[in-house]
Formats: structure tokens, C-alpha cells, sequence
């Protein structure tokens, strides 16, 4: 039945009820149906709007209750001026034995990270480090990573956290932009930090892991050091505080060079208050960390409840698809890491019995398609996945709590739109610009309406603060203001998200990658989802190319194929089953790998600016005209396409 249909005869229902209690006479009945009519309208009007608070309630409260407890901590906090490595201390007093991080055979119990950092402390100190400095640390996965920084951080020196793929170049940009007076380096980084000394002269370099007796000139040999430093708490001067910087991380690159992101105490404590709440965790979880320490979803979320709340962290130096569940098994862990297409890697495995074999019950993370969620659910038995949407710089977080599949998190039905702190706004899809209404303000974007995610700004609150890069002309660049109100900030993500009816947000691409075809905008992060599905779950990425004399930019997929084992007659059939025929691939680009970031982002500018042109490119090209099969691009069929006498 029409819901508005049922109103008008619930409306006539209680008007005959008060006709016969008018005849009864009795006032206070009588008093009772007006009230009743009167709401009847209200009821007619916001029908929609109390069904979607009713049924999301039970997810709300969970949430609120979960937000709340965070807040309060987070709350004293501030009001102590506290800071992550003085509650790892108290900790280290209370529970100097119980287990922080575990390596393949070797667990560092707190007592343990705590006398390593203390070294590390002192050793900078006796060479005239103070608050303020900065160092940079390169170093793989392992407990010496968070204690070396969590040393520095006791005398209040940022450590900046290097990606340990960079070389040259960009090895050299990172550590010159942040200002580092000295890099801490393992030994199997030797020749990279070789490479650029010319180009860093000034920063000193202390090498680890070479073992006391190396020896290089120009270089502390830090095993010594250490050896002859004390293991007691420092002494310090001037101590590091609640909004004192502490690490610096670095964004991917994948457009333009790395930029480095202000990690003060108050985000690394908000982040992991927000990771321990919201996911439930328990006393007796144990986290699988297999996620590069450099950046924030392995740095903060992977380390940040083991030194705060007790929640031992097993790491692994690099992923591995075939040690992953495994892992899980041998170290019994409860809840476990998982970031870009790591899930698709582990679902594109062969089937094994440690599928489901293994004790945990949550996984959190994000970047997890929406494709193949419910599939990798069901074939790994996990209870919870907890899908978070945020990034190292930005305050627009949000977290999906409640297993939605391919949501990115939501906002609680029984707020109003006033009190959200993030928020959908309509841009132009050519030039990425906000649209502003006559008033000059923002317009939000409509229920299911694709628009740019934003964090609106409120300094003092420490979840909705904003940050920034070291680079404050870069932090500029990011914030806009009188957004909804005349003085107001947000923090601009640079995604494309939408949100559903019940408050749901999905990821739907990024302003860069999305292009125009056919007259219809195309996201490349589904049209990507969807390839490399029908491909066999094979490493994709989607991009849009110039073809002279058309607008927009057609469609290109580079496709992972070593072997050339793909079925190009079955990717086609696939693909138009699939997907609008304005979003399907008309060029394909097969190639041996992808180039990828740390946090497995696919790096597409050079493939874009090299387009499909079979002279240039080395790898094989394929053009699809219609609904024909792929043939692939010869210099002579190149010629009819840019010349126009072949269709597209």
C-alpha cells in the first residue's frame, strides 16, 4: 500500500474517532485526536525521513556510543597536555612484560621498545638534537622502525618517515623538504643513500644494522652509538606537547612529488582512540600488520594501539598473498590489516584451507571494491569489515561500522545536516571548482548525487582540525572558504563520493581521474573494479586519452597480462554486460606491471600522456570500434583513427 494513501486513511480514521468522542463529550479525548490531527500532517510530510531514522537507529546509537567513548578520551587528553609517548611510558610501568610488537620469531615486549627508544633518545641528544628538529628514518617494517621514532619523539624531534621505494630524486626532494638535520638509515639502504649525497650535503646520516664494527666515512655507525647509550628515560628540557609535531608522512605522489603531511601527537592520539572505539577492539586481540610503516594506515592505525591501548601488533616486512592467512594462524591474530587491492590479490589466489582456518573476525582498511566484497566475505568467513575512508592530511573521516557492503562509512540518520561535519558539494565537472549558489555559498549535492567529499574545518576539535602539509602554501591550496556560511572552512578531498538515502557514503572516484565521453562523465575506479573482474582480477588501471578531432577522451585500459593469456573475446562480452557503452574500455594497453605507490595506489600520468600510439609505445595496443572484437593498433590503423576515417 501507498504510504500516502495509508496517511489520508489514518487521517479520516481519527477525524470519525473525534466526531464520537466529541458526542461523548469528553474534553480530554477530544484534546488528545486534535493533537493527533494536527501531527497527522507532519507525519504526512516527514514520512520518509522518520522510516529512514527508525531503521537506521540501531546503527546510530552503536556508532554515538562508540564516538562518545573516543571523545572522552580524547577530551583528557587535551586537557593534559598529553602525548603519545608519555602513555607508552605509563604503560611500560604497568605492564613492562606484556607483548607490543611481534616480528617472525621475535616479540618486543613493551619493556623492550621502551629501553630501544630510550637509547635512541639519548644517543640524539648527546649529539645536540632539541625540540623542533627534525630527522628522516628509512627503515622496512620492523619494531626498530616505531621505537626509533618514539625515541626521538621523547625530545621532541619530528622523525619524517621515508617510503623506502624512493630513489634519487625523489629520495632527495623528501628529505630536503622537510628540513631534516640527519637521516637514520638501515644498511640494505646504503647505496640509495649513496646515490644522493652530492645533493644532501649538510644532513648527517646514521647507518643501522651494519653491526658495530662498520665503518664508512661521513657516516655515524648507529649500532655503536647505541651500544654506548643509556637505556634510561631521558632527560629533557623542553618537553614535547599535545599539539607538538611528531611525524611527518608523506602523501603517495602519485601526481606531482610527495608532500609531507604534519602528524602532530593530537592526530596520532585521535586516530588510534577513533581505531580502538569504533572497531570494538578487546582486551586479548592481537592486529596483523603487513602495511608499509611509512604510511598512515600502517604507522598510526597499525602501531597506535599497541603502544597506547595494549593491542600487540604482529608485523611482516613486505605483504604476501601466500603467508597471509597463514601468519593469522600462527600468531592467533584477531583482527587484521588490508589496504588498496591487497584483497583482490588474496581473492585471486587458489583456494586453500587456511581460507577459513584462521581466528580473525575483523578486517579493516580501505580501498576494498565493492565488486568483490561480499565474495571475499563469504570465501574468507569474516565477520566485520570495517571499511575507512580518510587520508594522512585531511579531518573528513568517516568509518562503516556496520558491514554495508561498499560503503566507505556514513553519517548518523539522527543528526541534522547542520551538525555533520563533512559533506557532498557540487563541483564543475570539467574544471574540479566547487559551484557556488547566488548567495556565493556551496550547494550540496543531492541524495545519490556525485559530488566532492569535504571535512568542514573547526580548529580546537581535534577531529575536525585541519592540519596541513609542512608546505603551507600546499596547505592553502587545499581549504575553502564561506562554504555553507559566511566565514565557515573545509577541507577539500579531491574525491568523488555519493550518499544514499540512509546516510551511506560511497567512494566513486577522484576529481583528476574521472573524464568526459559521449557526452557522460566516466568514473575510472569502477570502470577499473569492473576489468579487472571480468580479467581474472588482474592488475588494472582505467584512463582517459586524446583522440584529435573528438571531445572528451576515450576510454584505455592497461591491463597486467605477462603471459598474454587474456580472452579478449570474453573480456569484450564481459565488459558489455557490464558496463554503458560509453564507459567501456575502446583502448587496450597490455603490459608486464604496473608502477604502483607504497599503499598499492596505480600511478597513471605517464601511461596517459603516452596514449595509444603504436610508434611510441613498446607494449601491445587494441582498439575496440563498436561492438566489434579488439584488434590490435598497427601504425597504419592508428593513422585511420586519428585522421577520423575510422570510427570510434
Amino acid at each position: 500500500m501507498d504510504i500516502r494513501f495509508a496517511c489520508l486513511v489514518v487521517t479520516i480514521a481519527v477525524l470519525m474517532a473525534a466526531g464520537v468522542v466529541a458526542r461523548i463529550g469528553s474534553f480530554t479525548r477530544i484534546t488528545q485526536i486534535a493533537v493527533t490531527a494536527l501531527l497527522i500532517p507532519l507525519f504526512y510530510k516527514y514520512h520518509r525521513r522518520i522510516y529512514v531514522i527508525i531503521r537506521t537507529l540501531p546503527r546510530d546509537i552503536k556508532f554515538l556510543y562508540r564516538y562518545l567513548n573516543a571523545d572522552k578520551e580524547t577530551k583528557r587528553f587535551v586537557k593534559n597536555n598529553t602525548t603519545v609517548m608519555e602513555i607508552f611510558s605509563e604503560r611500560v610501568k604497568l605492564y613492562p612484560n606484556k607483548p607490543c610488537f611481534i616480528l617472525e620469531e621475535r616479540t618486543w615486549t613493551n619493556a623492550e621498545i621502551n629501553e630501544y627508544s630510550n637509547r635512541i633518545a639519548n644517543t640524539f641528544i648527546k649529539h645536540g638534537y632539541v625540540k623542533g628538529d627534525a630527522v628522516a628514518l628509512m627503515m622496512t617494517n620492523r619494531p626498530e622502525f616505531i621505537a626509533t621514532w618514539l625515541g626521538l619523539g621523547k625530545i621532541g624531534v619530528i622523525t619524517a618517515l621515508i617510503n623506502t621505494n624512493l630513489r634519487l630524486q625523489l629520495l632527495s626532494h623528501c628529505l630536503t623538504v622537510a628540513k631534516v638535520k640527519g637521516v637514520i638509515y638501515a644498511a640494505e639502504f646504503s647505496s640509495a643513500i649513496d646515490e644522493i649525497n652530492d645533493s644532501i650535503e649538510g644532513i648527517k646520516k646514521y647507518k643501522e644494522g651494519a653491526g658495530l664494527n662498520d665503518a664508512q666515512q661521513g657516516t655515524e655507525n648507529l649500532d655503536k652509538l647505541m651500544s654506548e647509550a643509556s637505556s634510561e628515560n631521558p632527560v629533557v628540557e623542553n618537553e614535547p606537547g599535545y599539539r607538538d609535531n611528531l611525524l611527518y608522512i608523506y602523501t603517495s605522489g602519485t601526481t606531482g612529488l610527495p608532500k609531507a603531511v604534519l602528524m602532530p601527537n593530537s592526530r596520532y592520539l585521535l586516530v588510534t582512540m577513533a581505531t580502538y572505539h569504533m572497531l570494538g577492539l578487546r582486551d586479548g586481540d592481537i592486529m596483523y600488520n603487513p602495511i608499509p610503516l611509512y604510511h598512515m594506515a600502517g604507522g598510526l592505525v597499525g602501531t597506535g594501539c599497541a603502544l597506547v591501548k595494549g593491542i600487540p601488533s604482529v608485523l611482516r616486512t613486505k605483504f604476501s598473498v601466500s603467508h597471509y592467512w597463514t601468519d593469522c594462524i600462527k600468531y592467533n591474530c584477531t583482527l587484521a590489516q588490508y589496504i588498496g587491492e591487497m584483497c583482490r590479490y588474496l581473492l585471486s589466489a587458489p583456494a586453500r584451507p587456511e581460507d577459513s582456518q584462521h581466528p580473525v573476525r575483523l578486517m579493516v582498511g580501505n580501498g576494498m571494491r565493492s565488486h568483490i566484497w561480499q565474495q571475499f566475505v563469504d570465501r574468507f568467513k569474516i565477520e566485520q569489515i570495517t571499511e575507512v575512508y580518510g587520508s594522512s592530511e585531511g579531518n573528513a573521516n568517516i568509518v562503516n561500522v556496520d558491514n554495508q557492503v561498499g560503503a566507505v562509512g556514513f553519517i548518523p540518520s539522527i543528526l541534522p545536516k547542520p551538525l555533520h561535519p563533512v559533506a557532498i558539494i557540487r563541483i564543475n565537472p570539467e574544471t574540479g571548482e566547487p559551484v557556488r549558489g547566488p548567495n556565493g555559498f556551496c550547494i550540496r549535492a543531492e541524495i545519490n548525487e556525485p559530488g566532492m567529499f569535504i571535512g568542514l574545518i573547526k580548529q580546537g576539535n581535534a577531529s575536525r582540525e585541519f592540519n596541513g602539509y609542512l608546505d603551507e602554501e600546499a596547505s592553502r591550496r587545499k581549504v575553502i572558504e564561506n562554504v555553507f556560511v559566511k566565514g565557515d572552512k573545509a577541507f577539500l578531498t579531491g574525491d568523488i563520493l555519493v550518499q544514499d538515502e540512509l546516510g551511506y557514503f560511497y567512494f566513486k572516484d577522484r576529481t583528476g581521474d574521472t573524464y568526459r565521453w559521449k557526452g557522460e562523465n566516466v568514473a575510472t575506479a569502477e570502470v577499473e573494479g569492473v576489468v579487472s573482474n571480468v580479467a581474472g582480477y588482474r592488475d588494472t588501471t582505467v584512463y582517459g586519452v586524446q583522440v584529435p578531432g573528438m571531445e572528451g577522451r576515450a576510454g584505455m585500459a592497461a591491463i597486467v597480462d605477462p603471459e598474454c593469456l587474456l580472452d579478449f573475446k570474453a573480456l569484450a562480452e564481459g565488459l558489455d554486460r557490464a558496463l554503458p557503452s560509453y564507459a567501456r574500455p575502446i583502448f587496450l594497453r597490455i603490459v608486464n606491471e604496473l608502477e604502483m605507490t607504497g599503499t598499492f595506489k596505480l600511478k597513471k600520468i605517464n601511461l596517459q600522456k603516452e596514449g595509444f600510439d603504436p610508434n611510441k609505445i613498446q607494449d601491445k595496443v587494441y582498439f575496440r570500434s563498436g561492438n566489434k572484437e579488439y584488434v590490435e593498433v598497427t601504425p597504419e590503423l592508428y593513422q585511420e583513427i586519428i585522421s577520423g576515417s575510422t570510427k570510434l
